[in-house]
């Protein structure tokens, strides 16, 4: 498949990175702490800000600072054991600066982190959830994200592995929505593939692989 397009738009944890083993750590402690009830290894809490899950499940709003700091440091201290995904290093190595962007519901410094964890260098227009008064499924991200690189969100492509992150992409109005992964069968993507394995972008030309194809 090719399609032309200005820029591309990178979710970040399961789309270049694989943070699970690193929240099973950090969210397994902070429930058992702040949020016993909950199950946050819910695929319908993939591509949210913790800052809205923390929100959403703390018995008392008076709690909210204390809670949100607790998951920051937590999930700080674990990003370390963060991977890069398949081809995630080699694709965005490869890319131009300026064509590309990471827009991540993580806040600054863990996303920053999780990226050097994986090998996958930061691109300076990077999005995180410090930058917009709304997160996914809302649109902001992806629209700030397109604002940054100076394209319009029509000539750009997103990649998300979350429904909540294609909701966004969609609501953006971007010109076409890659899934990642079997998860992203059941979201809304226009196209969906295993990875970012073979996949190349010169600027205007996103070549991805039919092999690479699950929809």
């Amino acid at each position: 498949m090719k399609y032309f397009a200005s820029g591309l738009l990178f979710d970040n944890d399961g789309v270049l990175v694989d943070s699970h083993c690193a929240a099973i750590v950090a969210w397994g402690q902070w429930c058992s702490e702040y949020a016993p009830h909950m199950n946050w290894d819910d695929s319908a809490n993939a591509g949210r800000r913790a800052e809205d899950m923390v929100r959403d499940w703390i018995a008392s709003p008076e709690l909210f600072e204390e809670a949100n700091n607790r998951i920051n440091q937590l999930e700080q201290d674990s990003a370390g054991q963060t991977i890069a995904l398949a081809g995630a290093v080699e694709l965005t190595r490869s890319l131009k600066p300026g064509c590309w962007i990471v827009v991540t519901s993580a806040n600054p410094n863990l996303g920053r982190a999780r990226l050097l964890a994986a090998g996958i260098p930061v691109p300076a227009e990077l999005v995180t959830a410090a930058d917009v008064k709304s997160g996914k499924p809302a649109p902001d991200p992806y629209l700030l994200g397109a604002e940054r690189l100076g394209f319009d969100p029509a000539d750009c492509v997103v990649f998300e592995d979350a429904a909540a992150g294609v909701e966004a992409a969609a609501e953006a109005g971007v010109g076409l929505i890659v899934g990642i992964g079997e998860r992203a069968l059941q979201t809304e993507a226009d196209i969906v593939i295993r990875d970012l394995s073979g996949i190349t972008f010169d600027g205007e030309v996103l070549t991805i692989p039919d092999r690479n194809r699950l929809r």
